[in-house]
Protein backbone atom coordinates (compact mmCIF):
# COMPACT_ATOMS: atom_id res chain seq x y z
CA UNK A 1 0.00 0.00 0.00
CA UNK A 2 1.41 3.37 -0.98
CA UNK A 3 1.77 6.22 1.46
CA UNK A 4 1.24 8.77 -1.33
CA UNK A 5 -2.50 8.93 -0.56
CA UNK A 6 -1.90 9.43 3.17
CA UNK A 7 -1.57 12.69 5.08
CA UNK A 8 0.79 15.39 3.80
CA UNK A 9 4.05 15.66 5.71
CA UNK A 10 4.50 17.88 7.64
CA UNK A 11 0.79 17.84 8.43
CA UNK A 12 -1.01 21.14 9.00
CA UNK A 13 -4.63 21.34 10.12
CA UNK A 14 -6.80 22.99 7.47
CA UNK A 15 -10.30 23.97 8.69
CA UNK A 16 -11.54 23.98 5.09
CA UNK A 17 -10.84 20.27 4.61
CA UNK A 18 -10.93 19.04 8.21
CA UNK A 19 -12.78 15.75 8.76
CA UNK A 20 -13.50 13.76 11.92
CA UNK A 21 -11.01 11.01 11.12
CA UNK A 22 -8.32 13.61 10.39
CA UNK A 23 -8.96 15.44 13.66
CA UNK A 24 -8.94 12.21 15.68
CA UNK A 25 -5.76 10.92 14.04
CA UNK A 26 -4.00 14.23 14.61
CA UNK A 27 -5.15 14.50 18.23
CA UNK A 28 -3.98 10.97 19.02
CA UNK A 29 -0.64 11.63 17.32
CA UNK A 30 -0.11 14.85 19.30
CA UNK A 31 -0.86 13.10 22.59
CA UNK A 32 1.58 10.30 21.78
CA UNK A 33 4.24 12.77 20.68
CA UNK A 34 3.91 15.02 23.72
CA UNK A 35 3.89 12.11 26.18
CA UNK A 36 7.00 10.51 24.72
CA UNK A 37 8.86 13.80 24.54
CA UNK A 38 8.10 14.74 28.15
CA UNK A 39 8.61 11.31 29.67
CA UNK A 40 11.94 10.85 27.86
CA UNK A 41 13.18 14.13 29.31
CA UNK A 42 11.97 13.12 32.77
CA UNK A 43 13.63 9.72 32.53
CA UNK A 44 16.93 11.25 31.43
CA UNK A 45 16.78 13.87 34.17
CA UNK A 46 16.24 11.18 36.79
CA UNK A 47 18.96 9.00 35.30
CA UNK A 48 21.51 11.82 35.41
CA UNK A 49 20.84 12.72 39.03
CA UNK A 50 17.81 14.99 39.31
CA UNK A 51 15.66 12.49 41.20
CA UNK A 52 12.44 13.58 42.90
CA UNK A 53 10.16 11.96 45.49
CA UNK A 54 6.73 11.37 43.93
CA UNK A 55 7.14 14.05 41.24
CA UNK A 56 3.81 15.26 39.89
CA UNK A 57 5.22 16.60 36.63
CA UNK A 58 7.08 13.54 35.37
CA UNK A 59 6.95 9.79 34.84
CA UNK A 60 3.17 9.44 35.10
CA UNK A 61 2.40 8.79 31.39
CA UNK A 62 -0.72 10.94 31.55
CA UNK A 63 -0.67 12.74 28.23
CA UNK A 64 -3.12 15.45 29.28
CA UNK A 65 -0.94 16.48 32.22
CA UNK A 66 1.95 16.98 29.79
CA UNK A 67 -0.01 19.36 27.55
CA UNK A 68 0.90 23.04 27.78
CA UNK A 69 -1.19 25.86 26.34
CA UNK A 70 1.43 27.41 24.04
CA UNK A 71 2.86 24.08 22.88
CA UNK A 72 -0.62 22.76 22.10
CA UNK A 73 -1.54 25.88 20.13
CA UNK A 74 1.69 25.52 18.16
CA UNK A 75 0.68 21.98 17.18
CA UNK A 76 -2.59 23.36 15.80
CA UNK A 77 -0.85 26.16 13.90
CA UNK A 78 2.48 24.72 12.80
CA UNK A 79 2.17 20.95 13.07
CA UNK A 80 4.81 20.80 15.79
CA UNK A 81 4.96 21.76 19.44
CA UNK A 82 6.32 20.89 22.84
CA UNK A 83 5.08 19.48 26.15
CA UNK A 84 4.61 21.40 29.37
CA UNK A 85 8.12 22.30 30.52
CA UNK A 86 8.95 20.70 33.83
CA UNK A 87 11.51 22.00 36.26
CA UNK A 88 15.02 20.55 36.16
CA UNK A 89 17.33 21.11 39.13
CA UNK A 90 20.67 21.52 37.39
CA UNK A 91 22.45 21.72 40.76
CA UNK A 92 21.92 17.97 41.10
CA UNK A 93 23.85 17.26 37.91
CA UNK A 94 27.53 16.37 38.07
CA UNK A 95 28.08 18.18 34.77
CA UNK A 96 25.21 20.72 34.66
CA UNK A 97 25.60 22.03 31.10
CA UNK A 98 26.14 18.66 29.47
CA UNK A 99 23.42 16.92 31.46
CA UNK A 100 20.93 19.70 30.82
CA UNK A 101 21.47 19.36 27.08
CA UNK A 102 21.16 15.56 27.28
CA UNK A 103 17.94 15.89 29.27
CA UNK A 104 16.27 18.22 26.79
CA UNK A 105 17.60 16.33 23.75
CA UNK A 106 16.07 13.09 25.03
CA UNK A 107 12.61 14.36 24.02
CA UNK A 108 13.10 14.69 20.25
CA UNK A 109 15.28 11.57 20.21
CA UNK A 110 12.37 9.64 21.71
CA UNK A 111 10.10 11.05 19.01
CA UNK A 112 12.51 9.82 16.32
CA UNK A 113 12.59 6.39 17.95
CA UNK A 114 8.80 6.22 18.09
CA UNK A 115 8.56 7.17 14.41
CA UNK A 116 10.96 4.34 13.58
CA UNK A 117 9.01 1.81 15.65
CA UNK A 118 5.67 2.83 14.15
CA UNK A 119 7.29 2.59 10.72
CA UNK A 120 7.75 -1.14 11.37
CA UNK A 121 4.05 -1.40 12.25
CA UNK A 122 3.15 0.35 9.01
CA UNK A 123 5.24 -2.16 7.10
CA UNK A 124 3.29 -5.04 8.69
CA UNK A 125 -0.02 -3.33 7.91
CA UNK A 126 1.03 -2.95 4.29
CA UNK A 127 1.94 -6.63 4.08
CA UNK A 128 -1.51 -7.64 5.30
CA UNK A 129 -3.17 -4.88 3.24
CA UNK A 130 -4.62 -2.97 6.17
CA UNK A 131 -4.92 0.80 6.06
CA UNK A 132 -2.11 2.34 8.16
CA UNK A 133 -3.28 5.96 7.89
CA UNK A 134 -3.47 6.66 11.63
CA UNK A 135 0.00 5.20 12.14
CA UNK A 136 1.32 7.33 9.29
CA UNK A 137 -0.01 10.40 11.08
CA UNK A 138 1.81 9.30 14.26
CA UNK A 139 5.04 9.01 12.26
CA UNK A 140 4.56 12.40 10.65
CA UNK A 141 3.81 14.34 13.84
CA UNK A 142 6.66 12.69 15.75
CA UNK A 143 9.12 13.41 12.94
CA UNK A 144 7.93 16.99 12.55
CA UNK A 145 8.29 17.65 16.27
CA UNK A 146 11.72 16.01 16.43
CA UNK A 147 13.12 17.98 13.49
CA UNK A 148 11.60 21.31 14.53
CA UNK A 149 13.43 20.93 17.83
CA UNK A 150 16.38 22.25 15.81
CA UNK A 151 14.92 25.73 16.21
CA UNK A 152 17.60 27.50 18.31
CA UNK A 153 15.16 28.99 20.81
CA UNK A 154 13.90 27.45 24.08
CA UNK A 155 11.76 25.42 24.67
CA UNK A 156 13.12 23.54 21.66
CA UNK A 157 16.07 21.25 22.37
CA UNK A 158 18.48 23.23 20.19
CA UNK A 159 17.51 26.36 22.10
CA UNK A 160 18.68 24.80 25.36
CA UNK A 161 21.92 23.78 23.67
CA UNK A 162 22.53 27.33 22.48
CA UNK A 163 21.93 28.67 25.99
CA UNK A 164 24.37 26.20 27.49
CA UNK A 165 27.01 27.18 24.93
CA UNK A 166 26.84 30.80 26.10
CA UNK A 167 28.66 30.74 29.45
CA UNK A 168 28.55 34.54 29.70
CA UNK A 169 24.76 34.44 29.95
CA UNK A 170 23.71 35.15 33.54
CA UNK A 171 20.84 33.34 35.25
CA UNK A 172 18.50 36.33 35.00
CA UNK A 173 18.94 36.56 31.22
CA UNK A 174 18.56 32.81 30.90
CA UNK A 175 15.30 32.88 32.82
CA UNK A 176 13.92 35.68 30.66
CA UNK A 177 14.82 33.79 27.50
CA UNK A 178 13.15 30.64 28.78
CA UNK A 179 9.99 32.62 29.55
CA UNK A 180 9.92 34.49 26.24
CA UNK A 181 11.08 31.62 24.02
CA UNK A 182 7.75 29.77 23.73
CA UNK A 183 5.97 32.96 22.73
CA UNK A 184 8.63 33.67 20.10
CA UNK A 185 8.45 30.19 18.57
CA UNK A 186 4.65 30.34 18.50
CA UNK A 187 4.71 33.81 16.95
CA UNK A 188 7.09 32.67 14.21
CA UNK A 189 4.96 29.60 13.46
CA UNK A 190 1.86 31.79 13.28
CA UNK A 191 3.60 34.32 11.04
CA UNK A 192 4.67 31.61 8.62
CA UNK A 193 1.16 30.16 8.51
CA UNK A 194 -0.63 33.48 8.02
CA UNK A 195 1.78 35.25 5.66
CA UNK A 196 2.93 32.15 3.75
CA UNK A 197 6.45 33.50 4.07
CA UNK A 198 8.86 30.62 4.62
CA UNK A 199 10.74 30.86 7.91
CA UNK A 200 11.39 27.33 9.14
CA UNK A 201 9.92 25.14 6.41
CA UNK A 202 12.61 25.53 3.69
CA UNK A 203 15.20 24.14 6.10
CA UNK A 204 13.24 21.58 8.10
CA UNK A 205 10.55 20.20 5.78
CA UNK A 206 12.97 18.50 3.35
CA UNK A 207 14.58 16.73 6.32
CA UNK A 208 11.19 15.61 7.61
CA UNK A 209 10.10 14.33 4.21
CA UNK A 210 13.36 12.42 3.73
CA UNK A 211 13.01 10.72 7.12
CA UNK A 212 9.33 10.01 6.43
CA UNK A 213 10.08 8.40 3.08
CA UNK A 214 12.80 6.27 4.62
CA UNK A 215 10.73 5.17 7.63
CA UNK A 216 7.24 4.85 6.14
CA UNK A 217 8.10 3.97 2.56
CA UNK A 218 6.63 5.62 -0.49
Amino acid sequence: MSTESAWPVPFLLDPATLTIDTAVAFAVSVLVTVTLNAEAQAFMSNLLGDRRVDPKDRLHFNAFLHLGILGSICFLIGGFGWPRIFDVDRSKFEYPRLYMVLTRAAGPLANLLMASIVGSIVMLFNIFEYNPRVFLMVIGVNLTTAVYNLIPVPPMAMGFLVCELMPQMDERTRTRLFLAGPYLVLALALAERLTHQAIFSPYFDPIIKSFYTYIAGS
